[in-house]
């Protein structure tokens, strides 16, 4: 597992940081080991109750995917797509 830092906002309270980092977790787990779609659907929806804008949600998705080489818009895409069961996606 490569080490690297979650892009987060220091404006956030820590509640807020917990559920964003939750679905940077969620990301990592769909790519790694595989994760319930609706689960992760539910972080998702959580994580916009944080990240409100499309703007913000691909700025932060963009720094993630360059520091992890994980998709959040990709893994979104898919579990949305696929609605339920284990959400599991390759490295790209």
């Amino acid at each position: 597992m490569k080490e690297y830092q979650y892009p987060l906002d220091l404006d956030w309270t820590t509640d807020e940081m917990v559920i964003v980092t939750d679905m940077w977790s969620a990301v990592e787990e769909a790519y790694e080991s595989g994760i319930d779609t609706v689960r992760f659907l539910n972080t998702y929806k959580e994580f916009k109750t944080v990240v409100k804008s499309i703007g913000e949600e691909k700025r932060l998705g963009n720094e993630f995917e360059k520091a992890s080489g994980y998709s959040l818009y990709r893994t979104v895409q898919q579990a949305k797509k696929q609605g339920s069961g284990k959400l599991k996606l390759g490295v790209v």
